[in-house]
């Protein structure tokens, strides 16, 4: 019995130190753009962000409760973005019960490099709470996230186009000193969850009904001996989850004066880098929208208490950035979260900071390589999984 509770007690001291440990094995670098890099990014704002109601907000600003019209019209919307650019699709499409009935949900999946064996999630829910009188649009909650997600892609996908061209011909480069290659094995996929609002109340089985069907899905989804992310483990099998690096889900935001928390120790180290991207545009003068105000907290929020699309992959293990503002905008299931209810300069500061954000993520730089890029040896030793 003293023995054990010897042992018990040298656990106690020692999983602080595991917890450091596995935090910073799954950490990467990221590849801090250059100013000229970061400038050419934050640039790349298309003429439909000359007003809140065009492009693609245009086509999300409209009610969209899981199970109508409305939802299936805004799915194709979506498909077509991303048909356009090239990247893989798949539907999780499912019928489930609901206070109101059986309703058919669509997850939405796009994903750039469907065979790299590791992913960086980006998510938000495309769709609308539903009111009995209808007509709720939902601006912020979430139409504003989905058209970031949007803008992301187009803006990165030649980039993520380019240097699977260079890798594919053995060609890849070597910048500051990271070989593109590795770099690579980390892909970009975007998830548009349905069904995160609750019919009624919100409670653990009537909200969230996409991602906690698309979290059991993957998590008994195992990948074939084949893939590259096995063959890098020995046991046990890994999932589809266990391919996620993270999970950065977007909410609530395009409001003005946003407040953004960290919420989880083994993700705050991205969260800083998030913080440090939006300082270093602020610094550089391209936020048009608020260049004095900080967004982003300097303390971890353990006790928030926000309940979201987030939660069945927390605790199914994967690692999760929730972007959302606390407290909740003003008009947060009212009728006034409308297109009234977004800046249009806060929402072109969230695309600047997404866009520079993934790339620095993934590795790339907007003038695609620049004179610090020189071609990276083909034998190079591959790196292990928690470098990757």
């Amino acid at each position: 019995m003293r023995l054990a509770l010897v042992l018990l007690a040298l656990l106690a001291l020692l999983a602080p130190l595991v917890s450091a440990f596995a935090s910073r094995a799954r950490r990467r670098d990221f590849r801090a753009l250059s100013e000229s890099q970061m400038g050419a990014l934050a640039t790349l704002d298309p003429p439909e962000w000359d007003a809140v109601d065009s492009g693609h907000l245009a086509h999300l600003l409209v009610p969209r409760v899981s199970g109508t019209e409305n939802n299936t019209q805004v799915q194709e919307y979506l498909s077509s973005v991303f048909a356009k650019l090239g990247w893989h699709e798949d539907k999780d499409r499912f019928t489930q019960e609901t206070p109101l009935g059986d309703v058919q949900f669509t997850n939405l999946i796009f994903t750039f490099d469907a065979d790299a064996p590791r992913k960086l999630v980006l998510s938000a829910h495309f769709d609308s709470k539903w009111f009995e009188q209808g007509g709720f649009i939902g601006a912020t909650d979430s139409s504003a996230p989905c058209a970031t997600l949007l803008d992301v892609a187009e803006a990165l996908t030649p980039l993520l186009r380019a240097r699977k061209a260079r890798v594919d011909a053995g060609t890849p480069l070597l910048q500051d000193g990271h070989d593109e290659e590795d770099a690579a094995a980390t892909t970009l996929q975007i998830i548009f969850f349905d069904g995160e609002e609750a019919f009624h109340e919100w409670t653990d089985t009537d909200s969230v009904y996409g991602s906690r069907h698309l979290a059991d899905k993957w998590d008994a989804e195992y990948l074939p001996p084949s893939h590259e992310f096995v063959r890098r483990r020995l046991s046990p099998r890994p999932t589809v989850l266990d391919t996620v690096d993270v999970l950065v889900l977007l909410d609530l935001l395009g409001a003005p004066s946003p407040s953004i928390s960290s919420y989880y120790r083994d993700t705050d180290w991205m969260f800083v880098q998030l913080s440090a991207v939006d300082d270093r545009l602020r610094a550089a003068g391209l936020v048009d929208k608020g260049a004095k105000e900080h967004w982003f907290s300097k303390y971890i929020n353990q006790f928030s208490g926000i309940d979201d699309d987030h939660r069945p992959f927390l605790h199914k293990g994967v690692p999760i950035l929730h972007l959302i503002t606390s407290p909740f905008p003003a008009v947060w299931h009212r009728m006034s979260d409308n297109k009234d209810a977004l800046d249009l300069g806060v929402l072109r500061r969230w695309n600047r900071i997404m866009r520079v954000w993934t790339a620095a993520y993934l590795g790339l730089s907007a003038d695609d390589g620049g004179a610090a890029a020189t071609a990276a040896p083909r034998n190079a030793s591959p790196k292990t999984t928690d470098e990757l």
